[in-house]
């Protein structure tokens, strides 16, 4: 069974850093691409960064680009998403999600596994 386990949530004030990390098993990670989601209270899950099978192509959501870096280590078949100059707009479970292929994607149909996520809350 395929699963992915995000963690490195929690609480900071506005302005300050979170790194999440998603660990899953290598049968998942292997040749996929990889996503980062998050859900506010409310909304709609929304995409926030992606990242190919090589690491080598990044796209991300305006709202966060320039503040939020998506990276990852095949190696330990980890996906990390680091978050910069939070804000308290940036409240909300993440999920990380692996894609159907190697590629990067903004759309949450092209991703074909998904963790449980974790709770990010920001205070202003």
């Amino acid at each position: 069974q395929v699963q992915l386990v995000e963690s490195g949530g929690g609480l900071v004030q506005a302005g300050g850093s979170l790194r999440l990390s998603c660990a899953t098993s290598s049968v998942t990670f292997s040749k996929s691409g990889m996503g980062w989601f998050r859900q506010a209270p409310g909304m709609e899950r929304e995409f926030i960064a992606a990242i190919s099978w090589t690491g080598q192509r990044t796209v991300y959501a305006d709202s966060v680009k320039g503040r939020f870096t998506i990276s990852r280590d095949n190696a330990e078949n980890a996906l990390y998403l680091q978050m910069n100059s939070l804000k308290p707009e940036d409240t909300a479970v993440y999920y990380c999600a692996v894609s159907r292929d190697s590629y990067y994607y903004r759309a949450e149909r092209e991703y074909e596994y998904w963790g449980q996520g974790t709770q990010v809350t920001v205070s202003s």
